[in-house]
């Protein structure tokens, strides 16, 4: 610590150039953070997939429905535990900006297949007993300001055996997520409602999820299940609930893959700046240096004392940059809706601190040698 002045009196030497390469450092880590939470939003539903649930679609498309006839059917399968159906509803909510996943479901399957869903028991049992109730994520009454006993209508492509489209439904329970990752988006119904009250496709769900046990039969199950159904009218295409949603990920596009090329070149920009930075600093002070080692500072000191110049200014840009992407993922979903689960990872913070002092010892380590091979009398030969 007692040497702290004289890394200060360095980065202030020039104070412009220092303010603007730690600004570029402080942008790069900002968008670091930022991309690596709009990273994590598209990937979340991969990663927090149930390793023991599998989804069953038609074979040709997920938007084609298959029977309620085969849920029995699939039930009797070994190594199936439990089964419930989903339908997609595609409802609109006042404007269709409003955009919210909404599910027609068996309740109490659907709810022992996703025991992440927490709801309290008296509005489970409420919701159970009301054929047009529905039940909300956390996320969707902060959003719309809805509480229990609002009557909520969903204008849906789906007509009604009255002829219109508009469908309402009761909040009969909230449910939060067991985790921050946990899926708090949805509206969830019930699907004897849909199919009592339409006006076609009647005894047809959108699609299965099938818990199993054990997941690593998970293969030689999907086979079984699969092969019921083969040569049938619906056949079907099953999945584990990974696969299923990498399925959907991949058809944005490998956001991974765009966001580490983005990063990378940001990286490298950053690097050269700030190498190029902590070079003119060294040419600048070989006459200081030399006098310091004609004061009797060592070789390893010096270099040390350069590398912890580069150590600083990275730490400082690093830390402003990461922080400042904190607050504003921390301001929730910049889309409106299309990235409800929103925040910055552990992990990512992590690697951000990581990328900081590998960013400090790229930049120092070539001036630092330098300073530290500095020939004192060469050095004021030329002062």
């Amino acid at each position: 610590m007692r040497f702290m002045p004289l890394i200060w009196g360095s980065l202030r030497r020039k104070r412009v150039r220092t303010f603007f390469t730690l600004l570029s450092i402080i942008v790069a880590f900002l968008m670091f953070g930022y991309l690596a939470a709009v990273r994590s939003a598209f990937d979340i539903g991969v990663q927090i997939a149930g390793v023991d649930r599998l989804v069953l679609t038609h074979k040709t498309s997920i938007i084609l429905p298959l029977p309620l006839s085969y849920q029995d059917r699939i039930a009797n399968v070994p190594g199936v535990v439990d089964v419930a159906n989903a339908t997609w509803f595609g409802g609109i909510y006042q404007d269709p900006k409003n955009f919210f996943a909404q599910m027609a479901v068996d309740p109490e399957r659907y709810l022992r297949l996703y025991p992440e869903f927490l709801i309290p028991e008296e509005q489970k049992k409420t919701w159970m007993a009301d054929r047009t109730g529905a039940i909300v994520g956390r996320y969707l009454v902060d959003k719309y300001h809805w509480k229990i006993g609002d009557r909520i209508p969903l204008t849906s492509p789906w007509q009604k055996k009255d002829g219109s489209n508009t469908w309402e439904f009761t909040i009969d329970g909230i449910y939060d997520g067991a985790t921050k990752t946990t899926d708090t988006t949805q509206f969830i119904f019930h699907w004897k409602y849909l199919d009592e009250a339409r006006t076609r496709r009647n005894g047809y769900v959108g699609w299965y999820i099938i818990r199993i046990s054990p997941p690593d039969q998970a293969p030689e199950i999907v086979k079984r299940i699969d092969g019921i159904f083969a040569n049938s009218d619906n056949e079907t295409k099953t999945s584990t609930e990974k696969a299923f949603m990498q399925g959907f990920a991949k058809q944005v596009g490998n956001i991974g893959a765009i966001i580490t090329a983005i990063l990378s070149v940001v990286f490298f920009v950053i690097l050269l700046v700030a190498g190029n930075t902590m070079m003119q600093s060294m040419r600048e002070r070989i006459t200081e240096l030399a006098v310091l080692k004609t004061l009797g500072f060592s070789n390893s000191l010096i270099l040390t004392l350069v590398l912890c110049e580069s150590l600083l200014m990275a730490l400082l840009g690093g830390a402003l940059g990461l922080s400042l992407a904190w607050l504003l993922i921390s301001r929730g979903d910049p889309t409106n809706g299309a990235l409800p689960i929103f925040f910055m990872p552990t992990s990512s913070a992590v690697m951000g601190v990581v990328i900081t002092l590998l960013l400090g010892l790229a930049t120092g380590t070539l001036p630092a040698v330098q300073a530290m091979r500095l020939r004192v009398v060469e050095a004021l030969r030329r002062a």
